[in-house]
């Protein structure tokens, strides 16, 4: 049995709701991947290199990222050598398993977040302006509250204008509290919302940021001491920082994270919109890029449209019409 019939038994036996949120929300990169793909299936008996060439083409233009495809063909043809594939349909399992393992790398994947054993745990959100940095806070703080969580949102975003506004309202919409300030200084804001948090024995804070990536060394030493402010006051936080990134920008997307991952420590990436785009390969590629695993994905507009990542459902929604 192939990796793909082993997630589609896997999932036949728990939760349908959440394996049919990432068919539903993939469903246009999957029409888009998964219609072509057996289109090439349909027009090709034989596996042969006129055959190669047109799945990368598929691959590229699902967002995949060059690199990442040309390792991946490196290998695919390697596996058809030495495993002796002739067949078109025998190749979607080895597709499958590639994908996965481009992913995977033989790590052990933590999608999880790394909560604090004593006291408030810090999580940091970082990312330019307009990937939807705010509304993600938001989401996740709605999570998190409903799993019974005490949460603080801490307005550190305090360049653009109408973020700690809108910050508010998300506050004022699921009920959590909202550390805000006078001063333009976002480490003052910060200091003041996490020292609330450790003396009130908050959970969980989540701090916004500002999304300018224009000056990197301003960025860098703006975080440097928000990092600084908030580990005098809880040691060893932020316990995370995840980077915002739109996935309808798809190779842009990646560009931000590289960049970000040269100013501070990124410890996993946040992709808003997936439900919007055709190019949802953009997981593979940030993960075969920057190393930095995926921890949340957006499927929808809903504040409950944020999922913790799955590689395993998210290659399954990829994949799952292909053969039906």
């Amino acid at each position: 049995m192939g990796l793909f019939d082993k997630f589609k038994n896997a999932f036949k036996k728990e939760s349908v709701k959440e394996t049919k949120e990432y068919e539903v929300g993939l469903e246009k990169t999957r029409k888009e991947f998964t219609s072509k793909l057996n289109l090439l299936n349909m027009k090709h008996n034989i596996i042969d290199e006129e055959y190669f060439e047109e799945l990368e083409d598929i691959l590229i233009t699902s967002d995949i990222g060059v690199n990442t495809v040309m390792n991946f063909m490196d290998k695919l043809r390697k596996r058809v050598k030495s495993e002796n594939i002739t067949s078109v349909s025998d190749l979607k399992e080895v597709i499958v398993d590639e994908m996965f393992i481009i992913y995977v790398q033989n790590e052990i994947i933590v999608n999880k977040i790394n909560y604090n054993e004593s006291g408030p745990t810090v999580i940091l959100f970082v990312g330019v302006n307009g990937v939807g940095k705010t509304t993600t806070i938001g989401k996740i703080a709605n999570k998190l509250k409903s799993e019974g969580k005490k949460v603080m949102l801490v307005a550190g975003d305090t360049f653009r204008a109408g973020a700690i506004e809108q910050l508010h309202e998300w506050g004022n919409r699921i009920g959590v509290d909202v550390v805000s300030g006078e001063s333009l200084d976002p480490s003052s804001v910060i200091f003041d919302g996490v020292t609330k948090a450790k003396n009130e024995e908050y959970d969980v804070v989540l701090i916004d940021t500002a999304g300018r990536l224009q000056n990197k060394v301003n960025l860098m030493n703006e975080l440097d001491k928000m990092n600084k402010v908030i580990g005098k006051i809880i040691p060893n936080a932020p316990h995370e920082t995840l980077l915002v990134i739109d996935a309808t920008t798809g190779q842009n997307g990646i560009s931000q994270a590289k960049s970000f991952k040269e100013i501070t420590n990124i410890t996993g990436i946040v992709l808003t919109k997936l439900d919007g785009t055709a190019k949802g390969g953009i997981v593979l590629a940030i993960k075969d890029s920057v190393g930095i695993p995926v921890k949340y994905i957006g499927l929808g507009e809903g504040k409950d449209d944020l999922k913790v990542f799955d590689i395993e459902k998210y290659i399954y929604g990829l994949f799952s019409e292909m053969g039906e």
